[in-house]
């Protein structure tokens, strides 16, 4: 627990270091803090997939929820070329928001082989319902909420469909299981709050005044609480 603790608390402060450098201007050290920040959610959760096996076999969960920590970090990067080359705004954001989609496709394997024990149809079924629907809602009050998703709309439909049911699916499975289970809970509390960072993110890249530095920290606070609570699920799988 020493070196989860380290991981964690190092994690922290450097996140600290990088909103500040982030608020004051985008910046080649911002983006590598931001970077050794993702490393750390990575070691965090390669620490706790070791140290739960305990001598015995390392789940399968864990290797879906590590590729899906790394295509965390990797979207990371490609929408960050966004502002290294602004020419190319579209292409490094439609790269980065499919790299994000696709670490959802991988935690929603990984959460499925280990906690989805067969039967309970709706415990499966419903959280895809869910999912489609607040993904729909989501698309149909783009002019409510003065965004403009322009071309990118059915990219984000897609994203926000496997996002809703990352999220749905952990809180389904943690249900199914009486918040018995802390890694399930851990990762439920990481989704939601990975939802929370999108949605503010959604404020800052599709409408007009919604890049204070509030929404920049809140935004990096709850992305980065939440990748480092997934990462942290291993480190109690039993």
């Amino acid at each position: 627990m020493t070196v989860y603790c380290i991981l964690l608390i190092a994690g922290a402060a450097l996140l600290a270091v990088y909103i500040r450098e982030k608020i004051r201007a985008y910046s080649v050290k911002a983006v590598v803090i931001k970077s050794i920040v993702s490393v750390l959610f990575m070691a965090v959760g390669a620490y706790g997939w070791y140290h739960s096996a305990a001598g015995g076999a390392l789940q399968p969960i864990g290797i879906f929820v590590l590729l899906g920590l790394l295509f965390g970090l990797l979207g990371d990067i490609w929408l960050d070329l966004k502002y290294v080359f602004p020419q190319e705004d579209a292409p490094f954001t439609r790269v980065g928001i499919g790299v994000f989609a696709a670490g959802h496709i991988l935690f929603l394997i990984g959460l499925l082989t280990r906690y989805y024990p067969g039967g309970h149809p709706l415990y499966l079924i419903l959280p895809f319902v869910l999912a489609a629907v607040l993904s729909a809602g989501n698309l149909l009050l783009e002019k409510q909420m003065k965004m403009n998703f322009g071309d990118l709309k059915p990219l984000l439909g897609v994203y926000g469909f496997l996002l809703f049911s990352m999220v749905a699916t952990a809180g389904s499975l943690a249900l199914l299981n009486r918040g018995h289970v802390v890694s399930l809970n851990l990762f439920f509390i990481g989704g939601v709050l990975f939802m929370i960072s999108d949605l503010i993110l959604n404020g800052t890249y599709f409408s007009e005044g919604k890049e204070r530095p509030v929404d920049i920290a809140t935004n990096y606070l709850t992305y980065y609480a939440a990748q480092f609570l997934i990462a942290s699920s291993l480190m109690f799988l039993k």
